[in-house]
């Protein structure tokens, strides 16, 4: 397993800024070396202040950042449940990033598994690899990561870089990475709030392969945490 390169501060105030700056580093390594970079972003409410902290940065070139998404609720377009309505305020209605440089996943169609292969093509077309330059991760208390919930077949897909899951999870079925797309990561950054996750995070850095995100294993990761998630409050 990887080691993680572990980031405590203090709060999620300052989690938010510390994770901008890791994001924005990373960002413009990518860009330097790669002339754009590809940059997938996970849902739920938790990165949404670390995400609206990076959007005020003003050195990232973001009309070389092409956006993806890590994953996403099977919901109708501006549905207050789906990751990319946020997304989409932080980053494109804002003017930040353009819309033929953003790529949200196609949730909408009654066909989801022909919906992930095409989202696959689009990130092959970006990157023939299949090699995301910057994903940000969260942890749930469950140890499930992106949209890979604890028993459900979608965990288990290596080859593919783009799966659903079987069922509903926590509500709404999910289209998700794989755990094969996420280890292809350049760099992933977990972002993780809160008391409740100090099991989960204890795992992580243990690569505890009970948790779906113990079998995530990049050859580059960052872990920026508040002092709570990581036992140290």
């Amino acid at each position: 397993m990887t080691a993680l390169r572990v980031q405590v501060v203090p709060n999620e105030a300052s989690a938010a800024i510390r994770g901008a700056q890791v994001l924005s580093d990373l960002l413009r390594r990518a860009i330097i070396a790669k002339g754009e970079a590809t940059f997938a972003v996970s849902g739920g409410t938790t990165p949404w202040p670390m995400l609206e902290q990076l959007a005020k940065d003003s050195v990232v070139e973001w009309n070389k950042v092409h956006l993806l998404q890590v994953d996403e609720r099977v919901a109708p377009d501006g549905d207050a449940d789906r990751n990319w309505t946020a997304i989409k305020r932080i980053f494109l209605d804002s003017g930040l990033i353009s819309e033929d440089h953003a790529w949200p996943m196609p949730v909408t169609t009654d066909d989801l598994f022909g919906a992930g292969r095409e989202y696959q093509k689009q990130i092959r077309s970006l990157r023939p690899d299949g090699q995301i330059d910057v994903i940000q991760l969260g942890l749930g208390d469950d140890g499930h990561t992106a949209s890979l919930a604890p028993g459900d077949p979608v965990c288990d897909l290596t080859v593919e870089d783009v799966g659903t899951t079987s069922g509903p999870f926590n509500g709404h079925r999910r289209m998700t990475l794989t755990r094969g797309a996420l280890n292809r990561a350049g760099t992933i950054v977990w972002y993780v709030i809160g008391e409740s996750k100090q099991d989960a995070v204890r795992k992580l850095l243990d690569g505890d392969l009970s948790i779906p995100a113990g079998h995530v294993d990049p050859d580059d990761a960052i872990l920026v945490a508040d002092a709570a998630a990581r036992g140290e409050g």
